[in-house]
């Protein structure tokens, strides 16, 4: 049975599913609208236990999910949504002991993601050229991770290209970019990468994927490129009163996925939004295996 520790970042929960989050630690006490409970009364209960504030309040004291912290974690840098960590990972199929180039760690929550994705085995080598958000990423990484020794915080400008050190044991598996200009980064990545590898990129606007895959183009490097956005709808569920709530987490940022091939080989997508797609009948297939 799990159970809550001295040390470690954990949620107070309200039957409004309202999130309070604090860093457990003895003799402090936890204060908020008059409420309050002792850190020594939730140290060493079960991870889910159900607590009383000094009123009588009821709350439920659980470790957060990554997606809870990272929503609720200390921030300096706008901070990637669940709804985008997942597709990132998946699209960009972070594997067990994968080795993933990162810049732009903002506050840490991509990096958790990568980092969880990865395993022991794996290893996450991460830029970051503001030393405010690099102090911040590896406060929250510590804290919700603990000591995590396949990953390596570098406080530079990848702009200027990757590290030596960073290379000597084998090209990347994958490159994954939070920043503004990504593109500034692509000939980066194709001597980075390894044949097969993937590029992921995250940018807000439509301008940015633009000059984004226009680089990866220009390399003749990479192919089968695509971009698309994630949109995320809950919906309330009581009784048989069902519909979707009122508020949903939509545009936040456009993910352009590539993949590192053999230099000089033809787009494989090579249709533009001036030219009709065929689509390609299972039936219409002359020879080979439809996929």
């Amino acid at each position: 049975m799990k159970r809550l520790q001295a040390g470690q970042r954990i949620h107070l929960v309200d039957k409004k599913d309202r999130h309070y989050a604090l860093t457990l630690k003895a003799g402090d006490v936890f204060q908020i609208s008059g409420e309050k409970i002792a850190h020594d009364e939730l140290i060493g209960k079960p991870d889910g236990t159900m607590v009383q504030l000094s009123t009588g309040k009821p709350m439920v004291a659980i470790y957060p999910t990554l997606a809870e912290y990272s929503v609720k974690m200390p921030r300096g840098a706008q901070v990637i949504y669940p709804k985008d960590l997942a597709m990132i990972t998946i699209w960009a199929d972070v594997y067990p002991g994968a080795r993933v180039l990162e810049a732009g760690v903002g506050s840490g929550s991509l990096t958790m993601a990568l980092l969880r994705a990865v395993g022991e085995k794996g290893r996450v080598v991460s830029y970051e050229v503001r030393e405010d958000f690099a102090k911040t990423a590896m406060k929250n990484i510590q804290r919700y991770m603990g000591d995590v020794p396949q990953f390596t915080l570098r406080q530079d400008n990848i702009f200027e290209g990757i590290k030596e050190e960073d290379v000597q044991e084998g090209p990347f598996d994958r490159v994954v970019l939070d920043l503004s200009e990504p593109w500034q980064v692509v000939p980066h990545a194709a001597q980075g990468l390894r044949s097969g590898g993937l590029y992921l990129s995250f940018v807000p606007t439509i301008p940015q994927v633009m000059q984004t895959v226009q680089a990866l183009e220009n390399t003749q490097e990479f192919g089968m490129i695509d971009t698309f956005e994630t949109l995320l709808r809950t919906w309330n569920i009581k009784g048989r009163s069902v519909r979707p709530d009122h508020r949903m987490v939509a545009h936040s940022g456009f993910i352009t996925v590539a993949r590192k091939i053999e230099k000089g080989v033809c787009e494989l997508r090579e249709l533009r939004a001036d030219e009709p797609e065929t689509l390609i009948m299972e039936d219409q297939q002359s020879d080979g295996e439809w996929v």
